[in-house]
């Protein structure tokens, strides 16, 4: 039966391959509610943007009435929440913003559902009774991993290292209040580093392919020994619509791509896979440049990913391999994308360096 997913955040990187997936792969029906900053692109939606099945409505999920109004029009089934400001060199530089829409924006969004699923209880016990809160975090909230051999698990205590981090936790903790103290039937999930088609180029991976195609240093923080697991966005985009519409209420799930890897290997391995595909005669690996690390960076990310596998039969389909590669030739073919956003609102520039 098909569903009405209300989903925050949908020009972005995630949000965006979570509703081409729906639109593409699905019967469901998606209304995209973002307020377009600096990484919202609606460029990342065109294949599915004449779509019956897709409504976008630019609005700030901190605008109570805006979203109360948006609940009673649209009527979503499900709310996935993944409106949230994301980069932790950015949180950096001013947290008041992420502390403003992670933590603040939750907030409204949650009472805005709240009063909806009310009214539902009152009006429409059926659709009252199928209705989720999906809630979209990351494994930053879980801190550093000290043992080589540790795993994030669901259970594993909160301790945040920046303000990014710190904002997503507090929010997730929000999620959980309302579901214990009013009964929201709300679920989280918490992932690891995703990359893909459509990133923003701030974080690592899509920032070292532009900066190598330019001939421009591929800044490497500290040694780039900090591990981090690595999740195919189109993977998780799978993972997010499966726990949405068949996750238990109440619960966490973590999701990561078992591609344990170093920073400095990514980088490498980027500059192996451009040598292959653009070929030049000065290494791309010459380009690497090792410069001050991230203050409060953390060592080692690693997701214990068995539960969403052992309750709901999720597993990604790509191995880092074959979607670095993927993602590599997409950067290539897809110029026109990312020289808009070079264009617009970032060139590269570093952040969050005190």
């Amino acid at each position: 039966m098909s569903k009405m997913f209300f989903i925050t955040g949908g020009a972005g990187f995630i949000g965006s391959a979570v509703i081409r997936e729906l639109i593409h792969n699905t019967g469901h029906c998606v209304v995209n509610v973002d307020k377009l900053t600096y990484a919202g692109n609606l460029e990342s939606l065109t294949s599915v943007e004449d779509s019956e099945r897709y409504t976008f409505v630019q609005a700030d999920i901190c605008d109570a009435s805006a979203m109360q109004q948006l609940f009673e029009q649209h009527q979503p089934d499900v709310v996935m929440h993944l409106a949230a400001e994301s980069h932790v060199d950015r949180s950096i530089d001013g947290p008041a913003e992420f502390i403003q829409t992670n933590v603040v924006g939750t907030a409204v969004l949650l009472e805005a559902a709240r009063a909806y699923w009310k009214t539902l209880q009152q009006q429409d016990k059926a659709k009252a009774e199928a209705f989720r809160f999906h809630h979209i975090s990351t494994d930053e909230v879980y801190g550093d991993l000290e043992g080589t051999d540790d795993l994030f698990t669901e259970t594993t205590p909160y301790a945040p290292s920046s303000p990014y981090s710190a904002s997503k936790a507090s929010s997730d903790h929000l999620v959980r209040a309302w579901q214990r103290t009013y009964g929201l039937p709300t679920l989280v999930t918490n992932c690891s580093n995703n990359y893909g088609p459509y990133h923003f180029p701030e974080k690592l991976i899509p920032l070292m392919i532009l900066n190598a195609l330019a001939g421009k240093p591929l800044p490497v923080y500290g040694n780039g020994q900090q591990i981090r697991d690595w999740l195919y966005v189109e993977d998780h985009a799978r993972a997010l619509i499966k726990v949405a519409t068949e996750g238990e209420i109440g619960e966490t799930y973590n999701i990561g791509g078992h591609n344990e890897k170093a920073n400095l290997t990514v980088v490498e391995t980027l500059c192996d896979l451009l040598q292959e595909l653009v070929p030049q005669e000065q290494s791309y690996r010459e380009l690497i440049t090792f410069v001050t690390d991230r203050p409060g960076h953390d060592v080692r990310y690693a997701i214990d990913a068995s539960k969403i596998e052992r309750e709901l039969g999720w597993t990604p389909e790509e191995t880092f391999e074959t979607g670095l590669r993927k993602t590599v030739q997409w950067y290539l073919t897809n110029e026109t994308w990312w020289k808009r956003v070079q264009d617009g609102s970032y060139q590269g520039q570093r952040l969050g360096s005190l």
